[in-house]
């Protein structure tokens, strides 16, 4: 099989892992059940969410572990942590004779958190190496995919049961269950391929973002109540299906033009030429290029002395982070305003997400033809403000008002989730990525657990003791104080921007 086929069926197998990979991103539309079943409070709610997400506070030792054992060894510890996180709480749900207490079942989920740690870790290792010249365009491409996850297990959900959409019990056995079983078909072709020579792939790279809108734009379409309530289950579940499936099309193109390409007779000598003269301008091309140029390769004990790492740190913290938050507890806050399909209302904010990790890749294109990119601080800031705009948008009471600022948000958070890739091996270089960036996404963790926390308590005031809390009064101060933090975020993107402007003008242009 050419190399040029094998590349491109590692950039399939980690958009089909990605696309399931999101499994803390299902938590919103099964919370309120969760919440039901145990009896929770809301704090109790948010702590899981929050749970959820600290799994990446140990995020780096994926990274440390990629450094020195085997991608496919690192890949199969983060399957396994999933089943287990995963696993144990659905045999506890099903009544299965397993008891659990409320922390058992905390550290479970940090648990299930870290395994995506892992799984992100080889995906991004896996393109950024066989993709070097086109790393922000790969990385767009494939960590969009994550984003779909919440559509894809709320359609299998949809089409096993075509009850509810709300089954916490089926939700957890196919976060423990669809991971491995995609993991072990991805395994094979999740590994550096050796090309012999970097080259631009302009023509698979188009192919492949055509058929990511599509399956975007069919998402979006398919979570629309008035269409999903006439949409069959099982139709739907078929064409996400096929959607995902569609990118195959590209190595398999690979390999007939292989076949089917002429086999031209040269003496020995010239191939020796042609060699040499391959790997110089392979050398030149990646020297020159401006997606591999970074300010220093430094470590991560370095990388906390400089003050471009906290802001960074902070400006992920106040923006990407705040609209995590923010989805996390969209379940509730549905709920809140008398908003009866919230499962519907996540699978829209995983579909503009979609849309959102995709801006990067697009911005790629349209400037790689003139050599120019647009800082990668920059783009984080122009995606912080409309955040913080979105959650002033939601003080209005109506459902358009719900659906726009969740949209907003969605996509917002998801561009800057991708572009940070970008950012991180610019500012910090490539070689320690795998720890640096899970070190950068270890906010998240902290976020969910204070602005989480900090949205469960002004809940818990405006509900006056109950146990659930209706109105617009119960998110109302949380809106207000969660927009002006995003606002401040786009203040220190500002500065992180002005301070890195040098950089990128010299080095990038």
């Amino acid at each position: 099989m050419p190399s040029t086929a094998l590349q491109w069926f590692s950039l399939v197998a980690v958009i089909l892992l990605q696309s399931i990979n999101g499994t803390n991103l299902n938590f919103p539309a099964y919370s309120s059940e969760l919440k039901r079943i145990l009896s929770l409070t809301q704090l109790q709610v948010n702590n899981l969410a929050f749970a959820n997400d600290a799994g990446k506070l140990a995020g780096w030792i994926s990274g440390i572990a990629a450094l020195y054992l085997p991608l496919w060894l690192v890949l199969m510890i983060g399957l396994m942590l999933g089943l287990i996180g995963y696993g144990i709480p659905y045999l506890f749900l099903s009544h299965q004779n397993i008891s659990l207490s409320y922390w058992q079942l905390f550290f479970l989920t940090v648990l299930a958190g870290n395994s995506i740690c892992w799984i992100n870790t080889i995906s991004y290792i896996v393109t950024i190496r066989n993709f070097p010249l086109q790393r922000q365009a790969a990385v767009g491409l494939t960590t969009s995919y994550i984003s779909l996850s919440p559509v894809i297990y709320t359609a299998i959900v949809n089409a096993l049961s075509s009850l509810t959409f709300e089954k916490a019990e089926e939700y957890l056995l196919l976060n423990a269950v669809l991971p491995s079983i995609f993991g072990v078909i991805a395994m094979p072709f999740l590994r550096e391929i050796d090309t012999g020579k970097a080259k631009q792939q302009e023509a698979g790279f188009i192919a492949v973002s055509i058929i990511t809108i599509a399956t975007g734009t069919y998402a979006i379409v398919s979570s629309l109540g008035s269409i999903a309530s006439r949409l069959s289950p099982l139709i739907n579940l078929i064409g996400i299906g096929l959607c995902l499936l569609a990118p195959i099309v590209v190595p398999l193109a690979e390999c007939v033009r292989a076949i089917l390409k002429p086999n031209f007779c040269t003496s020995k000598e010239e191939d020796a030429k042609e060699a040499d003269g391959a790997v110089e301008i392979a050398n030149k091309e990646v020297e020159s290029s401006p997606m591999v140029a970074t300010m220093d390769e430094i470590g991560v004990k370095s990388m906390f002395k400089r003050l471009n790492f906290w802001l960074y740190f902070f400006v992920y913290f106040l923006g990407a982070t705040l609209g995590l938050v923010y989805l996390n507890n969209l379940g509730q806050i549905a709920q809140s305003r008398g908003f009866s399909h919230a499962s519907s209302l996540v699978s829209f904010s995983s579909a503009f997400g979609f849309f959102g990790r995709l801006l990067p890749c697009f911005q790629h294109y349209i400037y790689s033809r003139s050599r120019r990119r647009v800082p990668g601080p920059a783009s984080i800031m122009t995606m912080t403000v409309p955040i913080s705009g979105a959650f002033f948008l939601l003080l209005n009471g109506t459902n358009v008002s719900l659906y726009m600022s969740t949209a907003i948000i969605g996509a917002c958070t998801g561009a800057i989730t991708s572009v940070s890739v970008s950012v991180t091996t610019d500012l910090f270089g490539a070689k320690n990525f795998g720890v640096n960036h899970n070190v950068v996404v270890a906010n998240i963790p902290i976020g969910s657990s204070v602005f989480g926390d900090l949205a469960a308590l002004l809940y818990r005031r405006e509900s006056h003791g109950h146990p659930t809390c209706m109105g617009l009064d119960c998110y109302r101060d949380t809106f207000i104080i969660w927009g002006c933090l995003s606002s401040l975020g786009s203040v220190l993107a500002l500065i992180l921007h002005l301070r890195s402007r040098k950089f990128y003008l010299d080095r990038l242009y």
